[in-house]
């Protein structure tokens, strides 16, 4: 449990998160993963960073339980903090980084595969942001990224999700796959990014990401300022107590 990495082609280098039953991270498993990512591009010999998930699904977003524990507001600060960190680790790898999306992809899960460069999913993932159900607000800038702006807000409003195929559909996801290919095939689109030589591929993406209309990071931040008022307000507190419970 928790966060792996391996070595699975030449140049390649795997992230694996696991934390049953749902792929919810606690607050240190965000940091984990942002160590484990910015680790991967750091390392001369890696060119490619898959990231992927074991179990149901990619991501359920923060650990909500571990919140409702909090009496106090660590465990939001440490989501918050915890979750920017990996979101920035993503965008910011030396390298690209190709997400490998099985089953739902949720809450911080798109904060993840909206800062990643490729997306394969499995035929049947489903993205979204329930973070209005769940006393949050975030992630809009990541989703943003993946579907046109009158989508995103619709979606965001209603915390519906899409389909692998809908994303598809939209150009944000390369390729959608049955769910057991989908490793095979993040890491044979990897294989094709490691070939390409290693000084040039990340002066590639440290170009790409120079060139990006909106500055991912300053925007989520942004967003988090509205989660910390409607914590403060004791709405956030209020819609989140009835996580998990018939309406």
């Amino acid at each position: 449990m928790g966060v792996s990495t391996a070595s699975p082609g030449k140049a390649i280098c795997l992230v694996t998160v696991d934390y049953p039953p749902v792929n919810a991270l606690p607050v240190q498993g965000w940091y984990d993963l942002a160590d484990a990512l910015r680790a991967a591009g750091r390392d001369p010999e890696v060119r490619c960073v898959v990231l992927a998930a074991a179990g149901r699904g990619f991501n359920a977003g923060v650990d909500i339980k571990e919140m409702q524990r909090d009496t106090g507001h660590a465990a939001l600060i440490g989501a918050n903090r915890g979750c920017y960190e990996a979101f920035s680790a993503v965008y910011e790898c030396e390298v690209p980084v190709v997400a490998a999306v099985n089953g739902f992809c949720l809450g911080g899960g798109i904060g993840l595969i909206g800062n990643a460069d490729v997306i394969v999913a499995s035929d049947d993932a489903a993205f979204g942001l329930p973070e209005l159900d769940r006393g949050a607000l975030g992630a809009a800038t990541h989703l943003a990224r993946l579907v046109p702006q009158h989508l995103m807000r619709a979606l965001y409003y209603t915390s519906r999700t899409a389909t692998a195929a809908e994303l598809h559909a939209h150009g944000s996801v390369w390729k959608v796959v049955p769910r057991d290919e989908l490793l095979d095939t993040a890491l044979e689109l990897a294989g094709e990014i490691a070939r390409k030589d290693g000084y040039l591929i990340r002066l590639a993406k440290a170009a790409i990401n120079g060139i990006d209309p909106v500055d991912v990071r300053r925007s989520y931040r942004f967003e988090q300022g509205f989660t910390f008022e409607a914590n403060l307000s004791g709405v956030a507190d209020r819609v989140r107590d009835t996580f998990g419970k018939e309406a």
